[in-house]
């Protein structure tokens, strides 16, 4: 005996009256003689239900149920007819051959059809059409969209819409009926249609009243929200024009003159009136004046869109936002929970940059703390935490442990970040805010929960010097009781750190040894660590032979990674310089000759860089017969290594999420990172298979082109061993034009460049839909010790043809056409040298007697020894070391520069010694030592 399951039975849905074979097999109904219009309904809906929880029809199902429902065509029932292209639509898309009911489709969509289901036909022709066809739709669509009955004309609208990706010429040619649609009137009547005539409410007239149901005229104007959306999408390219309709329809300062009616369409006009202020400030007076008009406009939707736009404007004033705030401040009393709610989160995130503007709201924030729903309650919160002054932070601690228990996890980070931000404000209130984090530390709560805690706890740590002995504390009571191993781990290590540096470091280790006892592997291996950095950085003698006692215990643990790390850390225990290489925090051994020199060192190797070293040696076969070389990898500060692995900063971090007008853009990839894409691509080009691995590609593509110009070209420059290849990325901006047989001619200005030219990969055709496109130019060096340098003029040839704007398909014959770009540079910053962190004085020292060369020059166009260093820094693309690339006097300064050279050259630094007199300009005496005389006489040239 089955039993429905607890879905079944809590939906009421049988799973059998729900199957796809069994609604396949009852779709005989839609051939029974007479048509049962309630029996055919049902199964429509049900066809309609399986597609929308993702049950998925074959091509041959779908195209037999499609044509199945096309038969119910004949029948007037209204309600059927809805059902049927409600299903057509959904089918479509999966159906073949769907084309065949156009012509069914547009006899329902004629102007003089007054049947309810006309506005489910335009829906399901725009599904159905070829977008070839939607020319020959044209008329029907014009027709539709200025229909007095809104139901009609937002179908229209919103099928225009969809059709606009794939028949954008076609579509732009309505833009005059939208613009109709957006400053339609008020229907005249209610009830019935405007061509009815009759008696009273439509009754008693006759054979003048039309056939079918009545249609009831909407008084919401939903239309024109459509019809705002479809003019803006047709006109978004062009800046000017969107300008143009947003102060049209803005209504002037008081916004009392505008013709929209439907407050989500101002909604959507004052949204695109805040991306006019984001990409062109110069019309930022004139739109913020529309801003502050709509603020006093009758709907709540409509006064809140436009304070946030104001609120969320890049440099925004605080006089500026004194009207905005005003308004959010009026619904923080209101009695509607979602305005409330809309405020609060507004003025959080308005609090990161504008304390002072958003304090005056304090009161009616406090007086939101107790409200109940609790959403509101902690955006307020946090946005006093964010307002409030030291006075009054241990009164809100108190009010925020009241009902912490009360909120969920993703509210309890928002207030835990807050707090984290506000004890670093106000550091001498640190034990109050530390006694709150111990305390919902001990709290139930999720791992996102558990280490926003953590985190707030390890800043703390790292700002507040008198914070640390009751943070390790409260983290070591944490431990033992702790769920989660990345948090056991993280903690662990940092009591390596800072445990040893405290007064009584003995006191951690209980702690940290009862991990080695109670925990799993990978928490033991932490705890090991922890140990050993105990017994490398304590000056007691005592407390290092109790370490040596406790990790001779390790050595019989089940786990290999527990054993190997105790001997490891009993080895170098007994050898003072491999302790401080392995186990002390800042310390290296640097090898010279046949003797081992202990050297703090300041720079560590750019991780990025080294993975993308080891990804290009474990993918090249023939480099296995070398070991790596890690001495191409550049180097980095520790203080720029930190910034790069750090989390935001709780200056920064209020927990109140932030809200755009557009997308963030994703974060730029590292020169590495890049380096690394560019070596999978070129991999795929069978012509370079046996260049070997690439030493070094432009970080940042060179632009050839101007931006608006109907070809865009930029260029990437790889430099291989013995090869150099120039990579050229094409882009067609002209819709109806394809480029085919695209190459670059690349001439060189000098002729003892060094480089002959091997061959091109041309590109056999662009359109706009496959832009950009890629042409490569290989060259050859002569010699690949030199480094090559030189200008090269370059031109684009292509053959050019139209497109048909039918058939899409380009015409037979085209015509051959060149287009001159800008010159490529092959100089030394940036493609043969890269940046690379070095201890400036005590390498500088030891490359005394290297290759080396001093020369003077004279730069008669800088105007300051800034401008000069910013252009010696940009020219070489070497790394500035310590801070030398701001000068600290107007007359007289000393630049420091490193770099890596690539191939092989080795390290190189600069020493730039600069005066700086007006009338003569800045004088450089430029000192260069490297490992090798060619990357010497690099640098000097580039200079000269």
């Amino acid at each position: 005996m089955a039993f429905a399951s607890k879905k079944e039975d809590e939906t009421g849905l049988s799973s059998y009256y729900n199957n796809k074979t069994t609604v396949i097999q009852e779709a005989r109904v839609f051939n029974d003689t007479p048509v049962s219009p309630r029996k055919c309904r049902a199964l429509l809906t049900r066809i309609v239900y399986l597609l929308y929880i993702g049950e998925t029809f074959g091509t041959q199902e779908a195209t037999t149920l499609f044509f199945g429902t096309t038969k119910l065509f004949q029948n007037k029932d209204s309600a059927l007819r809805q059902a049927v292209y409600l299903a057509i639509k959904e089918l479509a898309t999966t159906a073949e051959d769907v084309i065949m009911v156009t012509s069914s489709i547009m006899k329902d969509m004629q102007a003089n059809s007054d049947v309810v289901y006309r506005p489910n036909a335009i829906r399901a022709l725009c599904r159905i059409i070829d977008p070839s066809m939607a020319q020959g739709v044209e008329r029907f669509f014009k027709a539709a969209i200025v229909d007095r009955n809104p139901s009609i004309s937002s179908a229209a609208l919103v099928s225009a819409y969809h059709l606009f990706p794939f028949a954008k010429d076609v579509v732009k040619r309505w833009v005059n009926e939208a613009q109709e649609a957006v400053n339609a009137k008020a229907s005249s009547s209610f009830f019935g249609s405007s061509s009815s005539s009759g008696g009273y409410l439509g009754f008693g007239g006759g054979s003048s009243q039309p056939s079918g149901p009545q249609v009831i005229q909407s008084s919401s104007y939903i239309a024109q929200y459509h019809a705002l959306g479809l003019l803006y999408l047709i006109r978004q390219q062009d800046r000017m024009a969107v300008t143009k309709m947003i102060q049209q329809l803005g209504g002037g300062k008081s916004g009392s003159g505008t013709t929209l009616k439907n407050p989500m369409a101002l909604c959507m006009l004052i949204r695109y009136a805040a991306k006019v202020i984001e990409e062109d400030p110069n019309v930022q007076r004139q739109m913020v004046e529309l801003l502050e008009g709509w603020l006093r406009h009758k709907s709540d939707m409509v006064n809140f869109e436009a304070a946030r736009a104001i609120c969320e404007m890049k440099h925004v004033q605080p006089a500026q936002l004194t009207k905005s705030i005003a308004v959010l401040q009026l619904f923080l009393s209101s009695p509607k929970p979602v305005l409330k709610f809309a405020a609060t989160r507004t003025l959080a995130a308005l609090a990161l940059t504008h304390p002072q503007s958003v304090a005056a709201c304090n009161v009616d924030l406090e007086a939101l703390i107790a409200d109940p729903n609790r959403s509101v309650a902690t955006y307020a919160i946090t946005t006093l935490l964010k307002t409030g002054n030291e006075a009054s932070v241990d009164r809100l601690i108190k009010q925020i442990t009241g009902f912490m228990a009360e909120i969920s996890d993703e509210f309890k980070v928002i207030i835990v970040d807050a707090v984290r931000s506000l004890c670093l404000k106000f550091p001498s209130k640190h034990s109050s805010m530390l006694t709150f984090l111990s305390g919902v530390l001990r709290d139930e709560g999720g791992y996102d929960f558990k280490r926003a805690v953590v985190e707030a706890i390890f800043d703390m740590v790292k700002f507040i010097g008198d914070s640390k002995e009751q943070a390790l504390s409260h983290l070591c009571e944490f431990i033992e009781d702790c769920e989660f191993t990345k948090l056991s781990v993280r903690i662990l290590h940092l009591l390596g750190l800072e445990g040893p540096k405290s007064p009584q470091p003995a006191k951690y280790i209980r702690f940290i040894y009862n991990r080695v006892v109670l925990e799993n592997a990978t928490v033991r291996a932490a705890a090991v660590t922890s140990l050993a950095k105990f017994g490398a950085n304590s000056a007691e003698e005592s407390l290092k032979r109790s370490i040596t006692v406790l990790l001779r215990r390790c050595l019989d643990d089940v786990d290999d990674e527990v054993r190997d790390r105790a001997a490891l850390y009993l080895k170098v225990f007994g050898e003072k310089p491999l302790a401080d290489a392995y186990v002390k925090e800042g310390m290296s051994i640097v090898y010279y000759t046949a003797q081992c020199i202990n050297e703090p060192t300041e720079s560590v190797f750019s991780l990025a860089a080294l993975e993308a070293k080891l990804v290009a040696y474990v993918k090249d076969p023939a480099a296995a017969a070398q070991p790596l070389d890690i001495s191409s990898v550049p180097k980095i500060s520790r203080a720029q290594a930190a910034q790069e692995s750090a989390r935001p900063s709780a200056l920064d971090t209020i927990g109140a999420p932030i809200a755009k007008s557009a997308s963030p853009a994703p974060q730029a990839p590292t020169a590495a990172e890049t380096q690394s894409a560019y070596a999978t691509q070129l991999a795929d080009v069978p012509e370079f298979a046996d260049y070997g691995s690439i030493l070094n590609s432009t970080a940042t593509p060179a632009q050839l082109t101007e931006s608006e110009t109907e070809y865009q070209v930029t260029c990437v420059k790889h430099i291989f061993k013995e090869h150099i290849v120039f990579q050229y990325n094409v882009s067609n901006t002209l819709p109806d034009t394809v480029l085919e047989q695209l190459s670059v001619i690349m001439t060189p200005q000098d002729e003892e460049s060094g480089l002959v030219e091997d061959f091109i990969i041309p590109l056999p055709s662009l359109t706009l839909a496959n832009s950009p496109g890629i042409v490569y130019v290989s060259f050859t060096r002569e010699d690949p010790t030199k480094y090559s340098i030189g200008s090269f003029g370059c031109t684009l040839k292509f053959i050019s043809k139209e497109l048909d704007p039918t058939t899409q398909e380009p015409e037979e014959e085209g015509y051959e056409d060149e287009y001159q770009l800008e010159e490529v540079e092959l100089s030394a910053g940036g493609d043969y040298i890269i940046p690379s962190y070095a201890t400036f004085g005590s390498e500088w020292d030891r490359m005394r007697s290297g290759p080396s060369a001093t020369e003077t020059f004279l730069l008669g166009a800088m105007e300051s020894l800034k401008a000069a260093c910013e252009s010696i820094v940009e020219v070489l693309n070497m790394e500035p070391l310590g801070g030398s690339e701001v000068p600290t006097s107007d007359s007289v300064h000393t630049l420091q520069l490193s770099g890596l050279a690539t191939g092989g050259g080795g390290k190189v630094l600069a020493r730039c010694r600069m005066t700086f007199s007006r009338g003569t300009g800045v004088t450089i005496e430029l000192g260069v030592r490297a490992e090798k005389q060619e990357v010497v006489d690099l640098v000097v040239s580039a200079i000269a």
